[in-house]
């Protein structure tokens, strides 16, 4: 059984010992890391948040009361040690640690908690699944490179809070339980039981209230808060994450845009010590879906996509001109440096465009004396060294092509260009591309429910220049929208905000909202903006993902203390799970089918 503390009081912690503490006694506490024995000495490596300590007892000198203790320690038993910081020898000096130069020689030591064998070992580099890593996600906590992870995050936090402090900004907390307004993501719903039959809906964003607090006077409001949407997951999504929102009265594009660089510049610069250059470059969305086919797109390397319709335009090949004909496009790639793939590989690349909806994928690897393509039945080489120069290929490159709807096509290129990048391995984590994507489209049409849907949400502002299409030509009017991009990833989003009421009602009515479904929705909103609505505007960034991009993660869920995996499960407390009958008849509910628990 584990001692009691009885007035021991820790003096410092593990990784805070150095050589100007020698000769003095400190107490540590923590977990023990290691346990060796050399001759007459044991070496207790001592572990807390902070870093590692060595602890040294010497049994020719030591108390039996210690001795015997030492000698039924095990690895991540939680310990107490009263000692004196002493200097290593030169021989015994570790320059990889932080406190390798010195040592903790014995005075008292306690065992506060015994423990069992775990089921990995603790250490920075040990090989194990993610799912047994989840399952015991407080013994992968205590791994220091994991744990680092979370220091990075509780900084970046509290940069955030002191910085849009400076910059006049309050912060201020919205409901978790509030109204389902469901446009876009699914809700996660939650059962009334003073109402039955009715539901909150857990916020997937703040959205609303914080167009609210501008309604409010409040000018300047910012929040570190949860959002909850009930969607598929994939390595940078979570169905709980958080978010840094914010929204700004009386500014416009520029305003919001200026502020936000301004706070990425002053992270990067305080957590990795880069200096970023701004402004960002921006870049309209029509654009980078031309270059990239992505609107998020990773500009640290080429292979942007080369429109080559009117090239191949008039040939006999039916994929190509089926597709031209029914208003779609022939589009490629260069892989540079993929040509001499094997066809196992570029048969890959075919499977990757499928997945994204592509048909197929045609293809011509450039060699050294002509070519090799699977479209040299319907192109002659004339031809075929036309679309070669168009997109500037050389001898070892590997020229992608694509022919289907525009949408399928960027869709396809766009994740061709990133998978070619990592084939290749010319991806450097520590080269940060950053760029706006501006312009995006109001509107996206919903094949499903046969009409527009807002490509943001339905508050997003119209660019001025665009108003006059919105009930005409809604497909071509584009948004205030901005998008924060980082090496491939959306870091942040926002929008200018529709605060005049003719316009609202336009947007409405564009999205086939009737006045009483729009206030049946919305009304709350709609009703404040009747009294005073001033210009404004926001963002919202992914707080998740710029701490997987700053520490290199490979998926949120590193960066995230206790998160969920790919079936919005939790391994470690085994939610969701069934509930009592009780509980169920209280919120009025009945499970079909169901598996209850009964008491």
């Amino acid at each position: 059984m584990g001692e009691l503390m009885q007035g021991l009081k820790r003096s410092c912690m593990c990784g805070e010992i150095n050589e100007n503490m020698i000769d003095k006694e400190v107490t540590l506490m923590g977990w023990v890391a290691r346990r060796r024995v050399l001759s007459h000495l044991t070496f207790l490596l001592l572990r807390d948040r902070t870093g590692i300590a060595q602890v040294v007892i010497d049994e020719n000198t030591a108390e039996e009361d210690i001795i015997a203790k030492e000698k039924i320690i095990r690895n991540e038993f939680v310990v107490a040690v009263r000692g004196v910081v002493s200097a290593r020898e030169e021989a015994n000096i570790n320059p990889s640690m932080k406190t390798g130069k010195v040592e903790i020689s014995v005075i008292e030591l306690r065992i506060l908690s015994e423990a069992e064998t775990t089921p990995f070992p603790i250490e920075e580099s040990v090989n194990v699944n993610t799912e047994l890593r989840l399952k015991y996600r407080y013994l992968d906590l205590r791994r220091s490179n994991v744990a680092e992870n979370f220091i990075i995050r509780h900084n970046v936090a509290q940069i955030v809070r002191k910085f849009l402090d400076e910059e006049g900004f309050l912060e201020i907390e919205t409901p978790m339980l509030t109204k389902s307004t469901p446009e876009g993501a699914r809700d996660y719903l939650v059962p009334s039981r003073v109402h039955p039959g009715n539901f909150y809906a857990l916020p997937q964003s703040p959205q609303l209230f914080k167009q609210l607090l501008m309604v409010s006077g409040f000018d300047r409001y910012f929040q570190i808060v949860k959002c909850f949407r009930d969607e598929d997951l994939r390595a940078d999504r979570q169905p709980e994450f958080t978010q840094i929102d914010m929204e700004l009265s009386f500014v416009d594009v520029d305003d919001v845009i200026d502020v936000n660089e301004r706070l990425i510049k002053k992270i990067f610069k305080e957590v990795k010590n880069i200096d970023l250059e701004i402004p960002f470059i921006r870049m309209p969305y029509k654009e980078a879906m031309e270059r990239f086919g992505s609107d998020k797109p990773d500009i640290r390397f080429g292979m942007e996509l080369k429109n080559i319709t009117d090239i191949v335009n008039g040939s006999d090949f039916k994929v190509f001109q089926g597709a031209i004909d029914a208003g779609g496009s022939v589009r490629a790639i260069n892989a540079k440096g993929c040509g001499s793939f094997p066809r196992k590989k570029i048969d890959a690349f075919v499977d990757v465009a499928k997945t994204y909806g592509a048909k197929g994928l045609a293809w011509i690897s450039v060699l050294d004396d002509g070519f090799k393509t699977t479209i040299s039945k319907f192109f002659d080489d004339d031809k075929v060294s036309e679309i070669v120069k168009a997109l500037d290929g050389e001898s070892g490159d590997l020229i992608l092509i694509c022919a289907d709807k525009d949408n399928i096509v960027f869709d396809a290129l766009g994740a061709l260009r990133l998978d070619a990048a990592k084939k290749l391995d010319i991806l450097d984590k520590d080269d940060f591309k950053f760029l706006w994507v501006t312009e995006f489209p109001l509107f996206e049409y919903s094949e499903e429910e046969c009409r527009f849907v807002a490509k943001h949400h339905p508050f997003t502002s119209p660019m001025d220049e665009d108003l006059d299409i919105l009930e005409s030509n809604p497909g071509e009017a584009r948004a205030k929208a901005y998008d924060m991009v980082l090496n491939g990833f959306e870091l942040g989003g926002g929008s200018i905000r529709i605060y005049r009421q003719d316009i609202q009602k336009t947007m409405f009515k564009a999205l086939g909202f009737s006045e009483e479904d729009a206030q049946k929705r919305f009304g709350f909103l709609l009703d404040a903006f009747k009294f005073g609505a001033p210009p404004h505007g926001g963002l919202a960034f992914g707080f998740d993902r710029i701490i997987m991009l700053l520490t290199g993660a490979e998926s949120i869920r590193d960066v995230i203390a206790f998160p969920k995996v790919k079936d919005a499960s939790c391994l470690l407390t085994e939610a969701p799970n069934i509930v009592d009958r009780a509980q169920l008849d209280e919120l009025k509910i009945n499970i079909e089918n169901g598996d209850i628990e009964e008491e």
